[in-house]
């Protein structure tokens, strides 16, 4: 009996690999003929080349550009740690206008700070222009104030010093921790700043530590120079409204966590009362990166951050985007295919199925997208280090990681099949002896 099982399964494994081998032989095959055809007709080449590439090569750098402002990165590592609180908006139930915008501190000191399952809590300001003089000359300097806790939920990169702690904010030093690019534009390339001081808007700062800089698309963390948050000139720290010009970071212990503190702080904000008596409704919630700056748009609800329909908005975008290439491409390939009427009235003739015929033109096709995709991708690999090294964006630096090239690869994957699948189940549905007389 185990004599016999054995037989069997080693005729199935035999069976298996006769039709692995075929459809390789298949498959080479059907490579060979596209590549004789793309020659064949070296301008059509060249048109759908350079189509597929072109559309391919902006998708790739939108892509690149879109995984740089959602994705974590310096200083913001931890982020799947995090959550953001960017907005506090009060309402009235009778209607009327509304309040909406950043938080105070206030707020979150006095009750954000208080939710069990937080870690950390780092405050920031808005960055704020600032200027400074230099021999004479203008220097725009963009100001952040902020808690002790920012440096312990962020990962800056210190190459000079130390940050501030909270004896020194609470003493109400004027420290600062500024950027490399501040240090470089204020002291000099590569000086020494740490013990040193720097005036922005009349006011000096002696500076404790130096960052690697950070890029301006980072916004919850970028700024020039960075000081206590008890040195505010306005002193909205010590204003008990909602509303201030601070967002906060929260920070758990665990990824696990992560939905505890979003009901923890649901549950929290529920319970609070404003304190404007015009107003008796707030809406805030603590909410991933992209879910956080959604809220600010105009498809958000108050319940919702409008994730689900910005990911159609998206998807609808890029169905359009790719529409326009695709139509052109349709073309051509029906160009393409009519132009082969006599191959494919012979290959009929002799019992090639409608099916067949099909599957070839869209491998065919696909063949040709690949190849465009891999120029495309060279094309936005060369043009993504351009624009690195620019300093268009400073500080800037995409880059074409396994999330971009996926998306890369199912972008070129559409594109292919909805190219492709129509001109094959047209040309399929061609009769034999109107083939044979076209050709």
């Amino acid at each position: 009996m185990e004599a016999r099982c054995n037989s069997e399964l080693s005729m199935g494994n035999a069976q298996l690999s006769t039709i692995n081998y075929q459809l390789f032989l298949m498959i080479k095959n059907y490579f060979k003929i596209a590549i004789a055809v793309l020659r064949r007709r070296k301008f059509f080449t060249f048109i759908s080349l350079f189509g597929i590439s072109l559309t391919l090569t902006i998708v790739i750098i939108l892509a690149a550009f879109s995984d740089h402002l959602v994705s974590s990165g310096y200083p913001d590592t931890n982020r799947d740690k995090e959550l953001f609180v960017n907005m506090v908006r009060q309402q009235s139930s009778k209607g009327g206008f509304n309040r909406s915008g950043p938080a105070s501190v206030f707020f979150l000191e006095h009750y954000v700070s208080k939710l069990k399952t937080l870690s950390r809590l780092g405050i920031s300001s808005i960055f704020i222009p600032t200027n400074t003089y230099i021999n004479n000359k203008k220097l725009v300097i963009n100001l952040k104030y902020t808690n002790d806790q920012f440096w312990n939920v962020l990962q800056f990169s210190f190459t000079e010093g130390k940050p501030y702690n909270k004896q020194q904010i609470a003493n109400g030093e004027k420290v600062t921790v500024i950027t490399e690019d501040t240090r470089n534009d204020y002291f000099g390339e590569g000086a020494k700043a740490v013990g040193k001081y720097i005036e922005t808007d009349n006011v000096q700062y002696r500076v404790i530590g130096v960052v690697k800089s950070v890029p301006v698309t980072r916004v919850f963390v970028y700024a020039d120079i960075f000081v206590p948050y008890t040195l505010a000139k306005n002193n909205d720290i010590h204003n008990e409204s909602l509303n201030g010009n601070y967002t906060a970071i929260l920070m758990v212990n665990s990824v696990s966590d992560i939905p505890k503190l979003k009901e923890e702080y649901n549950q929290m904000a529920a319970k609070i009362k404003t304190n404007d008596k015009d107003f008796d409704l707030l809406f805030t919630f603590a909410d991933t990166y992209l879910e956080s700056y959604l809220r600010l748009m105009p498809f958000s609800r108050s319940g919702s951050s409008g994730l689900a329909i910005f990911i159609t908005i998206l998807s609808a975008f890029f169905f359009l985007f790719l529409l326009l290439p695709t139509l052109n491409l349709v073309n051509i390939n029906i160009s393409r295919i009519m132009e082969r009427s006599s191959e494919i009235g012979v290959r009929k003739a002799f019992g090639a199925s409608s099916n067949t015929l099909v599957l070839q033109f869209v491998v065919e096709n696909m063949i040709l997208t690949l190849l465009g995709c891999l120029i495309g991708i060279t094309l936005s690999f060369i043009i993504i280090q351009v624009v690195n090294y620019s300093g268009l964006i400073a500080n800037l630096h995409l880059a074409i990681n396994f999330t971009v090239l996926s998306f890369s690869l199912v972008a070129c994957i559409i594109f292919g099949l909805l190219s492709g699948v129509y001109p094959a189940w047209r040309m399929s549905r061609m009769q034999v002896v109107n083939a044979l007389k076209a050709g």
